[in-house]
């Protein structure tokens, strides 16, 4: 199926850079040794990928996902097939002790790319899951990061999200928090990272999702006000690439904005979605009705959808990379704006928010409120949205 398509769009979005800086890609990565990590997610595995292809010296990946490594694995070898490089994968936590054990093991390794991440505004709703997002989404940067200094890296990347942009949820806070303790390490450490849209069909995705409703014979379920930019996974892969190998320390990369990249509705990818595999839409009141008739409709080439208006905690009213704040490089590439920032950080404050969550997990129970409180410390103008919703209470 083409995701293209799917999403409204009829063009790629960095051929032209793509083009442009071929050559000096493929010289940097034949030349160097990566590390992944995070690398059988979505993301990861779009940007182990675009690595793979230019014949790395070393490339090793790391996942908590053991099956999904594996599918990796076999996804490269009947499309690639195999490099003159060293190729490994490893299933093991970037936050644990094998971790550090690897590095010192197998480094030292030119790039590290960080890929890991809890990316679902879902993981909000409850204490301990959010805890579980601060350690992953920050703490475990920091300590990767830090590992990879000592080992002597050239680059380290990680990667954001546009969620970071005037945050309203947990997630894109978290992201954006860590946008601000890498500003501290880049002072040892080159670093740079990317903000981008909703990656299409991306892993745990509600577009994904569409995959196992499809396959399960399940009704379509979707906000029909939510509008939304998307990548797809390629794109997601070579645009981390880029900022990675291309960026300068400090540097965010995002795509521009144009008429290849536009807004789209997930009612409305649901409806191209459906009529490409030849099944009409059918738009159900509620969720009963469309449980309750789903073998009618399928057995008459329709398919049961509901669409709702969206009332969940975290959604965004807009979708934006960067702030009227943020220094903006438009020129430089032709598909990729690049903000870039000074080294400008308030350690105590960041020293103050990571003591605030060391002690609430020294006390071994916390609350929402209290990690909601440590988040205003470092955003005050953090425009947190509580609703009392949250995704998993939708079909």
């Amino acid at each position: 199926m083409n995701f293209l398509s799917l999403i409204g769009r009829d063009q790629a979005l960095f051929d032209a850079d793509l083009q442009t800086h071929a050559q000096q890609l493929s010289s940097i990565v034949s030349s160097s040794r990566f590390l992944v990590i995070g690398g059988a997610g979505t993301i990861g595995q779009a940007v182990t990928r675009e690595i793979f292809k230019r014949n790395p010296r070393a490339l090793h990946v790391v996942d908590i996902s053991e099956n999904n490594m594996v599918e990796l694995v076999r996804d490269i070898r009947s499309t690639m097939g195999y490099t003159d490089g060293d190729f490994r994968t490893f299933a093991i936590d970037c936050g644990g002790l094998e971790f550090e054990a690897l590095m010192a093991a197998e480094g030292p390794y030119d790039y590290v790319f960080n890929l890991s991440a809890l990316k679902h505004v879902r993981s909000e709703k409850d204490p301990f899951t959010l805890m579980r997002l601060l350690e992953v989404n920050i703490f475990n940067t920091i300590k990767t990061l830090r590992l990879a200094q000592a080992a002597g890296a050239k680059k380290y990347f990680c990667v954001s999200t546009d969620k970071a942009a005037n945050p309203v949820n947990m997630m894109g806070a978290s992201k954006r928090i860590m946008e601000m303790f890498l500003m501290r390490e880049s002072l040892g450490q080159p670093i740079s990272t990317a903000r981008f849209a909703n990656v299409a069909f991306s892993d745990g995705s509600l577009l994904h999702g569409f995959n196992q409703r499809f396959a399960k014979r399940q009704p379509f379920s979707a906000p029909n006000d939510v509008r939304r930019y998307f990548v797809t996974p390629q794109e997601s892969g070579e645009l981390c690439l880029m900022s990675g190998l291309l960026g300068d320390n400090r540097d965010i990369f995002f795509p521009k904005l144009s008429e290849k990249l536009h807004l789209i509705s997930f009612a409305d990818i649901a409806v191209r979605y459906l009529r490409a595999l030849g099944y009409e839409p059918y738009e159900c009141t509620t969720e009963d009705e469309a449980r309750e008739r789903t073998e009618e409709l399928i057995t008459k080439k329709q398919w049961p959808c509901y669409f709702f208006k969206s009332d969940t905690t975290g959604e965004k009213d807009f979708e934006e990379f960067f702030t009227a704040q943020e220094d903006l490089d438009m020129q430089r590439l032709q598909g990729i704006g690049v903000i870039r920032n000074p080294a400008a950080f308030n350690s105590a404050q960041l020293d103050a928010f990571s003591q605030g969550v060391v002690a609430l997990r020294a006390k071994g129970r916390w609350s929402k409120d209290e990690i909601v409180a440590l988040f205003f410390g470092l955003l005050p103008e953090f425009a947190h949205k509580e609703t009392g919703k949250y995704l998993d209470q939708r079909m």
